[in-house]
């Protein structure tokens, strides 16, 4: 049997008046995400547990039905194994994305969108400058980056409680930087990458330019690999794949076992980007009896606040991708689908919360219950409920 996950990361949400109490999912245009929620069962799954940080990778975690409490240990080692950077004894994967500072605060927390090819640059400056036996920096894309921490002490010497950039935008940085075990080596790191970027000639350019530049890194999200037991074995698999342009899912994936297939991101229209994505995750199913596809676009929209930009999200997923994996269902007998946001992200607030969110399973051996759309009002009607984090998937895929 073939299983399809789809998360539509974050396209949950709360009732606003701007779109008339509705929902962005319950104004979208969605004819296949209603189709699927029509043709099979719909429920609710709370995907992060009030104990965890609240954020995207966990939910990933969790509806992969790995559980986060247990194997979760931070951003970063994920991002670290999307490179595929093997961690040595004492070693610690952090998060470093370059932000730009301002007056003292956080300004930007993607440093004006800057492209990779320059970011790879700044990266390899940074090498040369300030990399030692104990400070090792690795280049990702746009502004999300690697850098290794090593301590005599580990992670103990390096558990420092940080923050997200994204989640303290606007905030004085003096009362954001990382507190506790080893804040004091964080700090000057990033003072001292601080000082060499301001005055470097891409920083100077993106400013002649009216850019935002990339003038210092933020450090945050550290742990060790997760030891996590291979996706297959989990379920009694033969093969699967992740899709994703995510570089946590992406790392979270190789952790798994799972294939991970490339689709990068690029200057496009959203329509050639989903067509690409959908091609690949078809493609995909004819080789592997499991893949998840990780879309990030819904939950990205809300992060800026974008009411209209999540509503076109939601709609071209359903539009380029939803509506093939519909196609691939409907000539596939042996083939079953979970479709969830994973988490719910409020435009208005410009975040994540906890709420449980709607899914919908659809395919073989499921039976039609009486929902006929798919919105967080419609699931919370059902009896079908998982207050557990890591239920979710057992249930979907057993055979």
């Amino acid at each position: 049997m073939k299983s399809i996950v789809v998360v539509l990361a974050g396209a949950a949400d709360h009732p606003t008046d701007e779109l008339g109490g509705k929902t962005p999912l319950e104004v979208a245009k969605a004819p296949n995400l209603n189709y699927f929620a029509k043709s099979g069962k719909v429920g609710t799954a709370k995907l992060i547990s009030d104990r965890l940080p609240l954020s995207a990778d966990v939910s990933l975690f969790n509806t992969l039905g790995y559980d986060a409490a247990k194997s979760y240990t931070g951003r970063g080692p994920l991002e670290a194994a999307n490179l595929e950077i093997k961690l040595e004894d004492k070693e610690v994967a952090f998060c470093m994305n370059f932000i730009t500072e301002a007056a003292g605060r956080l300004a930007d927390p993607t440093a004006g969108g800057i492209t990779t090819k320059e970011a790879k640059a700044l990266i390899n400056f940074l090498n040369k400058k300030v990399a030692s036996d104990f400070i090792r920096f690795f280049p990702g894309s746009g502004h999300r980056h690697i850098a290794i921490l090593k301590d005599a002490h580990g992670f103990e010497a390096l558990s420092a409680r940080t923050n997200p950039p994204e989640n303290v935008t606007g905030e004085k940085i003096e009362d954001c930087l990382p507190k506790g075990p080893g804040e004091e080596l964080m700090k000057k790191m990033m003072y001292d990458a601080k000082l060499l970027l301001q005055d470097h000639e891409i920083n100077q350019v993106r400013v002649d330019l009216g850019e935002n530049p990339a003038n210092m890194v933020w450090l945050w999200g550290q742990g060790r690999t997760p030891e996590l037991k291979p996706f297959r074995e989990m379920f009694d698999l033969t093969g699967g794949a992740m899709v994703a342009t995510r570089e946590f899912a992406k790392g979270l994936g190789r952790l798994a076992g799972l294939t991970v297939m490339e689709v990068k991101e690029e200057a496009e229209e959203p329509a050639v980007f989903y067509e690409k994505l959908s091609k690949v995750a078809v493609e995909a199913l004819e080789e592997k009896d499991f893949i998840c596809l990780y879309l990030h676009t819904p939950g990205e929209a809300a992060r800026t606040g974008d009411f209209k930009n999540k509503i076109a999200a939601i709609e071209g997923i359903d539009f380029f991708i939803l509506s093939k994996l519909r196609k691939y269902l409907e000539r596939s007998k042996e083939s079953r689908l979970l479709v969830t946001p994973g988490h719910a992200t409020l435009w208005k607030m410009k975040g994540m919360i906890r709420d449980a969110v709607p899914f919908a399973v659809t395919g073989k051996n499921i039976m039609a219950d009486e929902v006929e759309r798919f919105s967080e009002l419609a699931a919370k009607t059902t009896e079908l409920k998982f207050g557990k984090s890591t239920e979710l998937m057992p249930f979907f895929i057993t055979k």
